[in-house]
């Protein structure tokens, strides 16, 4: 079966920044950089950039297209086209496929929450609420956590659950060129507008009460550096993790969508575009709309509140909140969640295709059939998400998928390029068709720099979430059958797709 391409190199820059542009970018980045020194933060914020994204980045570029060429699509296969030798390494790569299969059960949900909102926005549903309690009861009204006047069950939010899933399916159906790459064409370009526009019109605010509370001071808040906070090592790792989820590498999607390119395309140059393009959003855009709005109404006391708010109160409560008192409110809290709607939809599609690919190139099955199991198999562990999404189980999928494997997976395949494959034979493949030449450092970073500074991450985040973690710490005892329950599933779920690879090996060898 011959495999998909994209239809151009501008398609591939388009999808890849959409896979990374996402929530994060505007919701939990201000946070993080507000909670962590401010400006200060930008410092760490930056060194990982350079030491460990932009490298992970081009890693994963390159060797996507490297196992491309051999017709595998995803991490199992192309880590053994890497080394060849090691009949085990593959079953490293199942994390490249577990990971997104997870994150995307749960993103899906929330993802479905900003098409709701959006609606609900444009209709003028939570027009009448004038404070943040009644904003609060809105969401977990919505949610089906309580029943309440606005509320009485979960089913309008499933009914936006159904849609967002159908439509991201439907997306994947279409497949690379036709399905992906057209969406991200129309969503990229209109995600920025949307931004822009949002921007634009929170550097226009006045407070209704006190002058200086200006957005221009809200900058101030979010950018004034604390120094002090550099001296504390979650910091810096707070701003690795940023990284991590902003560019979207240590998952395995970046291997997916590179692995359909062809052996002369641009994987330096595209690489370093796609990660600017996310940055752009993520730094100017993300860090100029929602801490410099909630700046004006709440000012330089509230602001500090406001910042230690977890990102879905952020987008799902404040915000609404402050554009709705805005002239025409209503409709500006439309773009707000039909711009967040997007950055989702973008990443979501993009976590689906790890495993279809998988079933389409290692089993040889067609493209419908292949989405068919995916939709299948992920439309059921959905409801993990959704029936227990009080007790802890979307907080369990995101450690294990968002945040435990993403480590784990990029630890991996650092090394196993750099030094398995060798730093002289990776150096010569990265370049093979490229427009540019970066800078030797780079190959000294690649080599020593990136994984010590991934193993230093690794090994801290084990002593300091992982371990704390799998001995249930800090679990409330009422969530603890849950926890245990979504730890099961997860594990055999990823036995399952072990098997799975094991069985493709079989039938190749036959």
């Amino acid at each position: 079966m011959k495999r998909e391409r994209w239809g151009s190199k501008l398609g591939i820059i388009l999808a890849v920044a959409g896979s990374a542009i996402g929530l994060g970018n505007f919701l939990r980045f201000p946070v993080q950089a507000a909670r962590n020194g401010g400006g200060a933060f930008m410092i760490p914020y930056f060194v990982a950039l350079f030491l460990m994204g932009i490298p992970l980045m081009w890693i994963e570029w390159t060797i996507g297209r490297f196992g491309g060429g051999f017709g595998h699509g995803t991490a199992p296969g192309i880590f053994h086209t890497l080394w060849q030798k090691n009949r085990f390494i593959k079953y490293f790569g199942v994390i490249g496929i577990f990971g997104p299969i997870v994150i995307f059960i749960y993103y899906i949900y929330i993802e479905s929450w900003l098409l709701g909102y959006s609606f609900f926005s444009i209709t003028g549903r939570y027009a009448g609420i004038v404070d943040k309690t009644g904003m609060v009861s809105f969401l977990r009204g919505y949610q089906g956590i309580v029943k309440n006047e606005f509320f009485s069950g979960i089913i309008t939010a499933y009914i936006f659950f159904l849609i967002t899933f159908a439509l991201n399916i439907l997306i994947v159906l279409f497949g690379i060129k036709r399905g992906i790459e057209r969406v991200c064409r129309i969503a990229f370009p209109t995600l920025f507008i949307l931004a822009l526009v949002i921007m634009v019109r929170t550097f226009t605010l006045h407070s209704p009460f006190d002058i200086s509370w200006t957005p221009y001071n809200g900058l101030g808040f979010l950018w004034n550096p604390d120094f002090c906070a550099l001296k504390d090592a979650r910091v810096w790792l707070a701003a690795a993790g940023q990284i991590f989820f902003t560019l979207s590498v240590g998952i395995g999607v970046i291997l997916t969508y590179a692995s359909y390119l062809t052996k002369n395309d641009d994987v330096l140059l595209s690489g370093l575009t796609a990660a600017s393009t996310n940055e752009i959003a993520e730094v100017i855009l993300g860090g100029s709309i929602v801490i410099p709005a909630a700046y004006v109404f709440f000012g330089p006391y509230g602001i500090s509140e406001v910042a230690q708010q977890g990102a879905f109160d952020l987008g799902f409560v404040t915000m609404p909140l402050i554009l709705k008192t805005l002239p025409v409110g209503m409709f500006f809290a439309f773009l707000w969640f039909l711009l967040l709607f997007l950055a989702g939809i973008t990443s979501s599609i993009s976590l689906a295709q790890p495993a279809i690919a998988f079933l389409e190139d290692e089993f040889n099955i067609s493209k419908r059939k292949a989405v068919t199991i995916f939709a299948v198999v992920c439309f059921i562990l959905s409801h993990i998400s959704i029936i227990f999404l009080s007790k802890g189980a979307v907080d369990e999928l995101d450690f294990w998928g968002g945040t435990f494997a993403l480590v784990v997976f990029a630890t991996v395949e650092t090394i196993l390029f750099a030094w398995i494959f060798g730093i002289d034979k990776a150096w010569e493949e990265m370049h093979s068709g490229s427009d540019i030449q970066i800078p030797l450092i780079y190959k000294f970073i690649i080599r020593y720099i990136t994984p010590l500074f991934l193993l230093f991450i690794l090994a801290f985040w084990t002593y300091q979430q992982a371990i704390p973690t799998l001995m249930l710490k800090g679990i409330p005892e009422e969530n603890i059958p849950v926890v245990i329950f979504t730890r099961i599933t997860l594990l055999l779920l990823f036995l399952i797709i072990c098997f799975l690879v094991k069985k493709a090996w079989e039938k190749k060898k036959v």
